[in-house]
């Protein structure tokens, strides 16, 4: 589209220091090497977030995106990057931050407003109990996680429509989609991931993924250079064998052990062959001697004219 967010991914930040945004305290540690490694990730972090935008329409002209920051390190990276293509996007969109705040006990209420109000950006906290809903619902023993993310979305859904969000940036990357591929191949008997744009199901919000191009790896050492005021998630985050964790270590067995794969599987999440998979709702499998009939027709035709 015309008026989607289209700069040039190779536009870095400064080439010969980190980016502006950095906190000091993190450049007083590193040597040079330390630096330029540092500008290489976070251009590398830039390149792929704007690749993501741009082949996606995820931001366009005048858009209001809430961020939502969980505190953990891959909302932080997201707000972060977006923030850095903001000052030099061709189209004009706004930030908002947004923390639902889920009554999780030993919650640190201080550290995301102190961050945000340190970095200058426009936020929101949105005090939700669901975690009182969470423990009320889920049978001893079973995960919280599916309960605890619906309660999470219909939060922070409703809240962005109050606050004239046009777009709703969630911080998933690589291996969230691949995952989330896995777990649905696995126990859901379904072909599906996370997709880097969505239209929620009542049609009122558009969900991006940004981070949709980004290692997880990369995102955990930007966020460690930059030390961000990581929360633990106390809720779920705890809980031993839940399924993804599971996806998750083997998924990283595959890349020890056969460097390059997952970005091959991401590739193939992005190349999706209909006619040759198996649901007659994505092929007309049925329509096939219809469609052998009309080409052996065709052929006739033009056999008959030479």
């Amino acid at each position: 589209m015309q008026d989607a967010l289209m700069f040039d991914p190779r536009d870095t930040a400064a080439p010969d220091g980190p980016s502006p945004t950095e906190p000091a305290s993190t450049l007083e540690g590193l040597d040079a090497r330390g630096k330029r490694e540092f500008n290489k990730l976070h251009k590398r972090l830039r390149r792929q977030v704007g690749n993501a935008i741009i082949d996606y329409g995820m931001i366009h002209e005048g858009d209001r995106v809430m961020v939502c920051l969980s505190g953990g390190k891959d909302s932080y990276t997201l707000l972060e990057i977006l923030r850095n293509l903001q000052r030099n996007a061709p189209v004009n969109f706004s930030l908002v931050a947004v923390n639902l705040d889920q009554k999780q006990p030993g919650f640190p209420e201080h550290v995301l407003p102190a961050y945000l109000e340190g970095i200058g950006v426009e936020y929101h906290i949105l005090e939700r109990d669901t975690y009182s809903v969470v423990k009320e619902k889920t049978p001893e023993g079973k995960t919280t996680c599916a309960l605890c993310s619906r309660l999470r979305r219909g939060s922070l859904y409703g809240f962005a429509e109050e606050i004239g969000a046009t777009k709703v940036a969630l911080g998933h990357h690589r291996e969230d989609i691949l995952e989330t591929l896995f777990l649905n191949m696995f126990f859901g008997g379904s072909l599906k991931a996370m997709p880097p744009k969505l239209l929620s199901d009542d049609g009122r919000n558009m969900v991006i993924r940004p981070l949709a191009y980004c290692r997880e790896a990369d995102i955990a050492e930007f966020a460690r250079l930059m030390d961000f005021p990581i929360i633990p998630c106390n809720l779920c985050g705890s809980q031993p064998n839940l399924q993804r964790q599971v996806v998750k270590e083997m998924l990283a067995e595959w890349e020890t052990t056969h460097p390059g794969r997952l970005e091959s599987m991401f590739k193939a999440v992005t190349n999706v062959a209909p006619s040759q998979l198996a649901d007659r709702e994505l092929f007309d499998f049925a329509g096939l001697e219809e469609k052998q009939a009309q080409r052996q027709a065709d052929r006739i035709d033009i056999h008959q004219e030479l």
